[in-house]
């Protein structure tokens, strides 16, 4: 813990006493800038993968026939839940202004999570280097000849590797197996039986380990440094993932023009994020920043049991500090986000982007999985849930009030709109969406 003792770092960052107990906290980034911050991705490499996709988007169109009404961009709608927003005000009992929209990346195609994103994108990626590289392919070309035995064949001569709590080994395995590839996913304790079930049902190798996420992705890199030609997919460290969720921006925006809302200085626009080592909610807050600017505060969501991101953020030590230095067991059933160590990269990259985090208890994201269900007739698995109460959580605390006083925004908020990011939870078996349902305290 850089030298320093827990009731030293305790003394310098009170904060860190609630989450020690578990309780749930709600953090205002003192780093946040509306301006001059600097720039470590360049917009211009956005879109390059966004470009990419294009190129691939045939490729998905017929490998994955879901994709078909999309043209092959894999995509998820802008839903109002304004029955769930009721729902919220009555519970925390502060009225929520402004719209509360719920981006469905939970619906999207091939891997119903927002994985989907930067995990096809990444190996997509990695496809077409090999392919351009081995004279396979023109950049020019119609890449659905990629769905074809000769390709199939040529990519079966590699290998992929990746460690993961669920949706990200689910990504990848999903599109890596598709293509051609051998794929290993290493999984952690915290991965639920059905992800990994589904994924050997495509062909895919699982491990999985009694230890949590840190281990899993150790094993996958060790595996690749012993192979030239098996590529590690780095969640902790990839700037391709990174860029891949980052085009989800442009084609929110997109979506925004169409349904003719507003984002700028008089309509500003929240957004609410589940985090787990960082890279999906990282990568989409990037973007948002690159396209909305200072209209745009995006806050991050954790679990009371693995609030990673913001001890990495509060203390300034990113990944050289972990929720079980301060005593947490990273336990919870928030699968996709029971991780222990932030990533340092997106740590970095978005210290000056990001207003802001917030931790929830398991025990509520099961009543706000199930009052979804009866307000709005959607069903999300509970890491999905955790975006949920942010818009309450900025109205009602002091420091998110106090956040609101800063920026000038109080006047604002009955013109603003609140997004929840829905991060997964299509793909989840009924059998257990049973369970979620019904569970109790």
């Amino acid at each position: 813990m850089a030298g320093r003792t827990l009731k030293e770092w305790k003394l310098k960052h009170p904060l860190i006493d609630d989450l020690i107990s578990a309780q749930e906290a709600f953090w205002i980034n003192p780093e946040y800038k509306t301006s001059n911050n600097p720039i470590p991705i360049e917009e211009k490499e956005i879109h390059e993968a966004e470009t990419r996709l294009i190129r691939f988007a045939p490729y998905i169109a017929q490998a994955f026939p879901e994709t078909q009404h999309t043209g092959g961009l894999i995509e998820s709608p802008l839903m109002p839940i304004q029955n769930m927003q009721g729902y919220i005000s009555k519970r925390y009992n502060i009225e929520i202004p402004g719209h509360l929209w719920l981006k469905c990346d939970s619906h999207l195609p091939i891997s119903g999570s927002i994985k989907a994103r930067g995990g096809i994108y990444k190996v997509l990626k990695h496809a077409e280097t090999l392919a351009l590289t081995h004279g396979l392919l023109k950049l020019e070309d119609d890449y659905a000849i990629l769905n074809s035995p000769k390709y199939r064949e040529f990519f079966s001569h590699y290998s992929l590797a990746v460690g993961s709590t669920g949706n990200l080994g689910l990504s990848i395995g999903v599109i890596g197996a598709k293509l051609g590839f051998q794929v290993t996913v290493h999984m952690s304790a915290d991965a639920k039986a059905w992800k990994k079930e589904l994924l050997r049902s495509k062909g895919v190798q699982v491990f999985e380990y009694t230890s949590d996420y840190s281990k899993a992705v150790e094993e996958g890199r060790r595996q690749a440094e012993n192979d030239p030609r098996c590529h590690f997919v780095d969640d902790e460290n990839s700037r391709d993932l990174f860029l891949g969720y980052a085009v989800a921006a442009y084609r929110l925006k997109e979506q925004l023009d169409k349904l003719k809302i507003a984002v700028d200085s008089d309509h500003p626009l929240f957004v609410y994020l589940p985090c787990g080592v960082g890279g999906g909610p990282g990568g989409v807050t990037y973007g948002l920043k690159q396209v909305f600017k200072e209209n745009v505060h995006c806050f991050f969501a954790e679990p009371t049991h693995s609030p990673c991101m913001l001890l990495g953020l509060a203390t300034g030590l990113h990944d050289q500090i972990s929720v079980q230095d301060i005593g947490l067991d990273n336990r919870t059933e928030a699968d996709g986000l029971a991780v222990g160590r932030a990533s340092r990269f997106v740590g970095k990259t978005i210290e000056t982007f990001l207003s802001g985090v917030y931790t929830i208890k398991d025990e509520e994201l099961f009543i706000l999985l199930q009052a979804l269900k009866k307000t709005e007739n959607l069903q999300l698995e509970p890491s999905a849930l955790a975006g949920m109460p942010g818009s309450a959580r900025v109205s009602k605390t002091q420091s998110g009030r106090e956040y609101l006083k800063q920026f000038d925004l109080v006047k604002k908020m009955s013109q603003a709109n609140h997004i929840v990011w829905a991060t997964g939870g299509s793909l989840v078996p009924k059998e257990i969406m049973d369970q979620y349902l019904n569970q109790r305290d």
